[in-house]
């Protein structure tokens, strides 16, 4: 068989790259298209031969591509002769609504029109008619075969042959040959002479361009082809005007001030300083190819740096200084050379931002008929939006080409109206700072600011929470008020201990405001004295007893403490202090007895006095004091109600400790609705099994827990006993969507809140009820949700101006949960509880809370992370929390934190943790999966390289605080042992310690384990404990206390407590054992017993 041969020229380069774009597609996204009005007495027969003459003239018109066997690149092939169509639509009858609407149907219907590159069929035309004096011509090409520019010079072109034929005359000179111009393009590129062109467009680097994503772009694309889709939009002609007289102020083109513009407005988006947008530049430099058909534009990689402080004016003239001077290079720019030089460039289909400025205000007029272009479609890059400004006379149109995979029609929409609001702000403002200039508009700003805001109630009535306590029990004095394992109180119970105690402390001295510290472990006398102390009129301090002594000291000295609660158990452990102790379960033995219920404390309701005073760490190492007044906690409590619907007398379990407002979403919802509360203990709120052995004796309704908190306890084969039965509420931490999903496999009719906010805003401002039923999510986690009763919310910048649905800012809180402020800290109460400007009232105050969000489009709040987690590596400022969102998106990670580690000084580095799901910890093969490679792969793609952590380590869990909280400090700790073991090797001696060996290492995932490793520094933490412990229990049928591993923490130690054990079981665990044996029974078969025992019932 005849090789097939092929007579043809080099593809140009922008062939080539438009070439190595369309092989990836499976439509023809890349095609031009303009609608050309024709206003006149109409020849179609001229028009016809006008433009059967232009494609005789034009060898690029007439132009195929076919590959040569074992050629991946096509050559350009000319035909002797290509006879194009004129298709014709007749709509004169229609209203010219309808005449609009249908035209503009036909048009899009030609932009999906596929193309068969091996004929030389790649040019249609179609002519509408719309009256006598009236026509549309159509006009759609390849965009292998023509750019923007060849439209405009395409309808001058048709214009005269269409004015010459009716007159008789012969078209002019021979035109310039698309074919001759890309040969002189290659040759060019290929020439030494011209290798300074070409070194300034080789200092560009793929791996640096910014990976930019705009808001709310889809971040899984389901469909791989590009989409493009456009949407018009008219400047007003005032704006326009404007524009003009700025740009001829400045000396500078119109083209370079809406670029300007495009770029600001990207910048404001994305935060990204370094902002390169494609500049398209239409390739006709010289005066010979000014009137040149083909396609000669290119995107033209424009890079700029912004910052806030720039003034409009001065990114002007930086635009105008960098668009001259990459057109001054534009000839020698090459993406096939730039791809082909750049080891990174794998994967690169083109810039995500382009713009592009297109003249068409020329109309062209024969004898009686005018050719205007009224419409057109250029798209010759992917992209994910283009910016396509169109001149027209004096008019300007935006058209926004985008990516439709990527956005929606109304993401669009939005980008558009806050690119026409900068635009009329930069140029009525030129000289204002870019991070000033408005881009949203009156409308989007009141729903930022008012609609989302609407949360105003009646308050709740002139009663503080232990007045509402009080009600409750003359309700329901008999209902079970609070459990703690074996000891339970009734509603009349609690009461009259609460009174006794707020007697004892009024007798001494406590009053409105008064500060009385409670420091008791977690127990029913620490409800006792939270009350109490709230009839008393003064306000609690809760200090967990764990704590340094140095800082319960610090805190008792900075809040000025005259009393402090506690039990007597604790007394040796209390730091030396001036305050006068309590014992609160002391004072109760000696006086229950007494007519304790007759004894009422005097009646405190003041809204606006002290409820509580709660310490949280401070950024200059010194804790500060959040006061929370009634009023916040009334507020909250009536909202937090509402949220959940619950019914009276529900069952409520705190899991967490009493030092921090974790646990009020529990406490103070089930002691003003009947409710029970249920005070769980540390230990067993740490061990998945004796936590559900609990809430399977007392089944909870409603459980508020901290994300990782629950996630460990899930990993337990008793996970659907842990969760409760009505109502689940998480908070203190970002929610995965993964977690989500776990939970409702596991309790499928419990309703799930996540629950944001900051001590100072006293518990809770914002919740979100998840819907299971909404399987795609806007959020990469669970969203914050919208604002409670009486509550603002505002996400801004860093100008206190709200941003845009989507943008990142920092979010700030008003409303009637706000803290009167800082303990004794003036200077910073008035740094982080700032004058609200958005209302008149001048006592009103915004919260700072250094809490990076956004607003979704539904007008719920995503959590992003931390404005102050920052670290500076190699002067670079680097936000961790960005580097953790971007490690959960890989599909095997379920947790991540990244710290900064600096082992030796001056050297600094980045530390992962992950914690791969679920199903991959369970099986050690499956864990060696996730490569370390693979994470870095993931970052290089979307961070940049000074973002990439130094180390990563795999862990099975993350350490908690005594809050449940992520503890950073253990993981920063625990990185030193965990990457660099010092420890020599010792072997396990016996056959305990080889199981023991055995379940450290499946715990803590290593190969082996010395027996005189350290549990914790090996990576160990609380919750990894508890499997241990849970995991002995399995093997040695004993019961060991989690704190013997603290106490224990090498195989060695712990193998001589368990070998005591085995060989002489507690008193505690025989009972244990006997107890379990009982609960097996029937009430039948135990009264058999008990009878055949001789025990009277």
């Amino acid at each position: 068989m005849p090789t097939k041969k092929i007579e043809g020229f080099r593809l140009s380069p922008q062939q080539k790259h438009l070439w190595r774009l369309q092989e990836v597609e499976q439509g023809h996204p890349y095609r031009v298209q303009c609608g050309v009005t024709i206003e006149g007495n109409l020849n179609k027969e001229q028009l016809k031969i006008a433009l059967e003459n232009i494609v005789c003239r034009h060898e690029i018109l007439r132009t195929a591509f076919q590959c040569l066997p074992g050629m991946t690149i096509p050559l350009q092939v000319i035909a002797e002769t290509c006879q194009i169509s004129l298709s014709e639509y007749d709509l004169s009858e229609l209203h010219p609504e309808q005449q609009e609407i249908q035209t503009d149907a036909l048009f899009q219907t030609l932009i999906q029109q596929p193309f068969n590159f091996e004929k030389c069929s790649l040019f249609d035309a179609s002519l509408v008619r719309l009256s006598s004096q009236k026509h549309q011509l159509l006009l759609s090409l390849s965009a292998m075969n023509a750019d923007g520019t060849t439209l405009k010079n395409l309808v001058r072109e048709i214009s005269c042959l269409y004015s010459t034929g009716l007159q008789g005359e012969q078209a002019g000179d021979e035109p310039m040959q698309y074919a001759d111009i890309a040969e002189w393009q290659n040759e060019l590129l290929e020439s030494e002479e011209t290798h300074i062109g070409k070194e300034y467009w080789q200092k560009l680097t793929i791996a640096d361009f910014p990976k930019i994503n705009l808001p709310f772009e889809e971040k899984v694309l389901k469909n791989p082809d590009f989409q493009p889709q456009s949407l018009r939009v008219k400047i007003n002609q005032n704006s326009t005007q404007k524009i003009k007289l700025l740009s001829q102020k400045y000396e500078t083109e119109v083209s370079q001030l809406l670029l300007a513009s495009w770029q600001i407005l990207i910048w404001r988006l994305t935060r990204e300083t370094n902002i390169i947008v494609g500049l398209a530049s239409d390739g006709r430099k010289y005066e010979e190819l000014e009137t040149a058909l083909g396609p000669l534009c290119q995107c033209l990689p424009l890079q700029n740096h912004l910052a806030a402080d720039l003034k409009f004016c001065e990114v002007l003239q930086q635009v105008e200084r960098l668009a001259n001077e990459v057109y001054n290079w534009q000839e020698y720019f090459s993406w096939e050379t730039l791809l082909d030089s750049n080891e990174n460039a794998q994967g690169f289909s083109g810039l995500p931002f382009c713009f592009e400025l297109i003249d068409i205000s020329n109309k062209y007029e024969t004898n009686s008929v005018s050719f205007l272009i009224e419409q057109q479609y250029a798209c010759t890059e992917r992209f994910k939006v283009k910016l396509s400004c169109i001149y027209q006379e004096d008019s300007l149109v935006a058209q926004f080409y985008y990516d439709s995979r990527l956005f929606s029609l109304e993401d669009i929409e939005r980008l558009s109206k806050h690119f026409e609001t900068l635009l009329e702000s930069a140029i009525n403002n030129p000289e204002t700072a870019i991070g000033q200039l408005d881009i949203l508009s009156e409308s989007a700003r009141y729903q930022l600011l008012v609609q989302f805001n609407s949360t105003q109630t009646n308050s709740p009535e002139n009663k503080c929470i232990h007045n509402f306590f009080e009600e409750q029990t003359e309700r329901t004095p008999n209902n079970i008020a609070v459990v703690y394992e074996n000891q339970k109180l009734t509603y009349a119970e609690l009461n009259a201990r609460a009174n006794l105690l707020a007697h004892h402390l009024q007798e001494l001295g406590v009053d409105s405001d008064v500060i009385v510290g409670i420091c008791v472990e977690r127990s029913i006398e620490m409800i006792v004295g939270m009350l109490g102390v709230l009839k008393a009129g003064g306000a609690y301090l809760p200090i967990e007893p764990t704590m340094p002594a140095e800082r319960i000291a610090l805190m008792l000295e900075d809040a000025q403490v005259p009393v402090l609660l506690t039990q007597e158990n604790l007394l040796q452990t209390l730091p030396i202090h001036s305050a006068q102790i309590v014992c609160i379960d002391r004072i109760v033995a000696d006086k229950v007895t007494e007519n304790a219920g007759l004894l009422q404390s005097k009646k405190h309701n003041n809204l606006t006095a002290l409820a509580y005073v709660i310490y949280t760490s401070g950024s200059t190492g010194t804790p500060k004091g959040v006061a929370i007044e009634h009023r916040n906690l009334s507020n909250y409590l009536h909202s937090i109600l509402e949220r959940l619907k619950l019914p009276a007398g529900a069952s409520f379990a705190t899991v967490s400790t009493f030092a921090a407002d974790l646990g009020n979403t529990a406490i103070f919802p089930a002691l003003c609705t009947g409710g029970c509360l249920h005070i769980i203990s540390q230990e067993r709120a740490t061990d998945p099994e004796a936590l559900a052995e609990y809430f399977r004796r007392q089944p909870i309704d409603c459980l508020k827990i901290v994300p990782s908190h629950l996630a460990a306890l899930l990993t337990s084969s008793e996970a659907a006993a842990i969760l409760p039965r009505q109502r689940l509420i998480l908070g203190g931490e970002a929610v995965s969507w993964n977690l989500m999903e776990k939970v409702h496999k596991y309790a499928p009719n419990c309703l799930i809140f996540n629950h944001y906010g900051p001590t100072e805003a006293t518990v809770g401002v914002l919740t979100y009820q998840v819907d299971f039923e909404k399987l795609q999510h806007d959020s990469e986690t669970v969203p914050l949700g919208r604002p409670i009763a009486n509550t603002q919310i505002y996400i801004l910048d860093s100008y206190q101006q709200p941003v845009p649905l989507g943008v990142a800012g920092e979010l700030y809180i008003d409303g009637d949960n706000l803290a009167r402020g800082y303990l004794n800290r003036p200077e910073l109460t008035a740094e982080k509880f700032i004058t609200n400007p958005f209302k008149p009232q001048p006592d009103a105050r915004l919260y700072k809370t250094g809490d990076l969000a956004r607003y979704l489009p539904d007008g719920n709040i995503e959590f992003l992370g931390r404005i102050d987690s920052q670290v500076k590596i190699r002067g670079f400022r680097i936000e961790l929390g960005e580097i953790e969102a971007t490690l959960r998106q890989h599909p095997d990670v379920d947790q991540a934190v990244v710290i900064d580690w600096e082992d030796v000084p001056g050297d600094k580095r980045l530390v992962a943790y992950v914690v791969p799901k679920e199903e991959l910890i369970a099986s050690k093969s499956n864990l060696q999966n996730l490569k370390l490679s693979d994470l870095r792969n993931l970052l290089q793609e979307k961070l940049p390289a000074y973002m990439m952590p130094a180390a990563f380590v795999i862990l099975k869990n993350l350490p908690l605080t005594a809050n449940g909280k992520i503890d950073r400090q253990k993981l920063s700790a625990a990185d030193k042992t965990c990457l660099f073991s010092t420890e020599t090797f010792v072997a396990p001696r016996t056959p305990l310690e080889e199981k023991l060996a055995d379940i450290w290492a499946e715990v803590l995932h290593l190969e082996k384990v010395s027996i005189y490793d350290n549990f914790f520094e090996l990576g160990g933490h609380s919750l990894l404990a508890t499997q241990v412990i849970s995991r002995l229990r399995q093997a040695f049928q004993i019961e060991l206390p989690l704190t013997h591993l603290f106490e224990f923490p090498t195989i060695a130690d712990l193998a001589g407590i368990i070998s005591e054990r085995i060989e002489r079981p507690s008193e505690d665990e025989a009972f244990a054992q006997m107890l379990a044996e009982l609960e097996q029974l029937s009430e039948e078969e135990v009264q058999q017993i008990l009878a055949k025992e001789g025990v009277n019932k």
